[in-house]
């Protein structure tokens, strides 16, 4: 078992990432001195419920803890206000107060969903970051909870660390190949805006990753989770660094909300839009190298890097313009100055964006 610290004060928290761990849950909750009195919620999703709900729930129950459970659909449209209400229903009817704790077992969808749970409900209350899916060791991390908007991505949140997060990597070796790949794509991206190295440690162990090697994962895990610990820890309420861990985002986040929360999973569409913010950096100067490595690694993963030729432009940057990051008719990107080193610049112009939009559109027509 590997662990790393979130350095955070009093609010600081430790990720356990290992085998077996699901199994220990009792365990870990009463070394971190989780109330027994009060009941725990387990949200899930309908995928992961009948793979690890039952050992979870036996391992807290053991232990002594009361414990009930929330199933809700698996996917991005579980990120919304209704769905919301309906967890929080179940938080009501099963008795939790001040004392109780909200656990996410999924991925990055549970994670954010429970985590707004864990934030609101009595205005707060312990949560615990169980994340079965590659995707959400960067989710898992960092305490951004959020539910979707129509119009937006991640609009509607708080910031809630959880008290721990225990990482079964075994957890993974069931996961569909598509999710594997759009979950290497955040473990590449804290290569490219960090690492250098490790970035080119992803590209050469790209075969070991794809087929879940327990030794390459475990590493890649642990190296992806400790750059968002360092970068968290400096940053917890994004004022400044922990902006560069966006990239990809911005026109990533346009995609998934076009697209319903159901056309891109969320790692493809950030592949994109890593890709456009190479592509971006290139047009304003930086070299040709930056955008070629970028697609290489990812178009490795059986990412893609491509703008997809059915969303016309008036729609990507109509979305665009409701991203957070949108300020005074400027988008905030998060661009490569080389691999492995980002800048944040507040000035792209929406001419820009059209651009960039039409040359990976071009791309798209040479696949």
């Amino acid at each position: 078992m590997r662990t790393l610290q979130v350095d955070l004060g009093e609010r600081s928290y430790p990720i356990y990432i290992g085998g077996g761990l699901l199994g220990r849950a009792g365990e870990f909750f009463e070394q971190h001195g989780l109330a027994k009195k009060s009941p725990v919620l387990i949200v899930t999703d309908d995928h992961v419920a009948p793979l690890y709900l039952d050992t979870v729930t036996k391992s807290l129950s053991e232990q002594g803890y009361r414990v009930v459970s929330k199933v809700v659909k698996a996917g991005e449209k579980s990120k919304s206000l209704e769905v919301f209400e309906d967890v929080m229903t179940a938080a009501i009817e099963g008795g939790l107060d001040r004392h109780s704790a909200v656990v996410a077992l999924g991925g990055g969808v549970v994670g954010d969903l429970a985590g707004f749970v864990a934030a609101s409900y009595m205005r707060g209350v312990s949560f615990v970051q169980m994340p079965t899916t590659i995707l959400a060791h960067d989710s898992s991390v960092g305490g951004k909870v959020a539910v979707n908007h129509r119009l937006a991505k991640n609009m509607i949140g708080a910031f809630h660390q959880p008290k721990m997060v225990l990482y079964d990597v075994d957890s993974l070796q069931t996961l569909p190949i598509r999710e594997v790949r759009a979950g290497l794509s955040e473990m590449v991206k804290h290569g490219l805006i960090w690492n250098a190295a490790f970035a080119d440690w992803c590209r050469q162990h790209t075969a070991d990753l794809l087929a879940l090697d327990p030794e390459a994962l475990g590493y890649g895990l642990t190296q992806g989770c400790s750059i968002k610990a360092q970068v968290v820890s400096v940053d917890e309420r994004e004022q400044g660094l922990r902006a560069i861990l966006n990239l990809g985002h911005t026109l990533g986040h346009a995609l998934e909300a076009i697209g319903g929360y159901g056309e891109f999973l969320h790692g493809e569409a950030i592949s994109i839009g890593m890709a456009a913010a190479a592509k971006l950096a290139v047009n304003r100067g930086r070299d040709l190298s930056i955008y070629e490595e970028t697609v290489s690694v990812l178009k490795g993963f059986g990412l893609p890097t491509a703008m997809p030729q059915q969303h016309d432009e008036h729609a990507i940057i109509a979305a665009m313009m409701h991203d957070k990051k949108f300020k005074e008719q400027q988008l905030v990107f998060v661009l490569p100055v080389e691999i492995g080193k980002v800048e944040i610049v507040a000035d792209v112009t929406l001419d820009e964006v059209r651009r960039v939009i039409a040359e990976l559109k071009e791309e798209g027509q040479h696949v």
